[in-house]
């Protein structure tokens, strides 16, 4: 039997400085990090040998820095459900289709998310996208090593800012001062003191069609104090090649920092404290 010849990634490959409908501005770490979440998930074709064994070469790789493990059995929501019920509930459920793996590092800041066709890094105490992306390496090397995907079918960037204004030293000042007008329109405009909620969603090209992010944001609640979301989320869905995935992951990140920027005013981002990146 003659071995299947390997297929072609389509050449999704970025740069930096290519056009993208958000600003130039320059790289920083806040001192004061709104950020709550940072996730990356990656999908590939179906690789049945990951749900069919326990992926214990990849734990044991793994178990110093991720000690917690955990296995996540398929969900079936369609027993005793009408088909258009299950349908909708295994939209409305966010469990796995499929069996998953999670392994948790030690103080629950860090996971990773093994399925038969993602791998997903997750990190809830981000500082930079360097030491984030040294740990996203270090298990999509191990998946290549290990399970040898034929290339990656989506690649997702996802960055969730929660703004509370009263640890910034804020509490009073109106989101209208801390908010781009062109993000939230209504709390520059005369109907401003009266919102009680928002919400909005938008969907933008980014590289033509090959690549696009949605931004979801408005007003929330923390720890009993109203905050604004700010929610982005960089995917493509063109078929990469899996040497691609550090340029394209490099490109959505530095895009994010962009998009981040244009959505807040100058008094917020100088109240966050930012320090230029070296």
């Amino acid at each position: 039997m003659t071995s299947q010849p390997k297929l072609d990634a389509a050449p999704f490959i970025p740069r930096i400085e290519d056009p993208a409908p958000f600003p130039e501005s320059e790289r920083v770490i806040y001192k004061k990090n709104p950020l709550e979440s940072v996730i990356c998930q990656i999908r590939f074709p179906a690789i049945l040998k990951i749900s069919s064994e326990p992926p214990v070469e990849f734990q044991e790789a793994l178990r110093k820095d991720y000690p917690l493990f955990r296995e996540i059995p398929p969900l079936d929501v369609g027993t005793g459900l009408p088909p258009e019920l299950a349908a909708i509930m295994s939209k409305l459920l966010p469990l796995p289709s499929s069996k998953a793996y999670e392994l948790t590092s030690g103080d629950g800041a860090w996971q990773i998310t093994l399925t038969q066709e993602s791998l997903a890094l997750l990190c809830k105490s981000y500082r930079r996208w360097e030491e984030f992306r040294e740990g996203l390496w270090t298990a999509l090397s191990l998946l290549g090593k290990i399970y040898e995907p034929s290339f990656f079918v989506r690649i997702g960037l996802r960055y969730r800012d929660v703004i509370a204004r009263y640890p910034l030293g804020l509490k009073d000042v109106p989101w209208g001062e801390l908010l781009s007008r062109e993000l939230a329109s209504e709390f520059h405009s005369r109907i401003a003191d009266a919102v009680e909620g928002t919400g909005h969603q938008l969907s933008l090209r980014l590289q033509g069609d090959a690549a696009k992010v949605t931004l979801q944001h408005g007003l929330g609640n923390k720890d009993g104090d109203v905050c604004y979301i700010i929610d982005h989320d960089f995917y493509t869905i063109e078929r990469t090649g899996v040497q691609d995935a550090a340029r394209i992951l490099d490109y959505f990140n530095r895009q994010a920092g962009r998009l981040f920027r244009w959505c807040i005013a100058d008094r917020l981002h100088r109240a966050m404290e930012p320090n230029p990146v070296k």
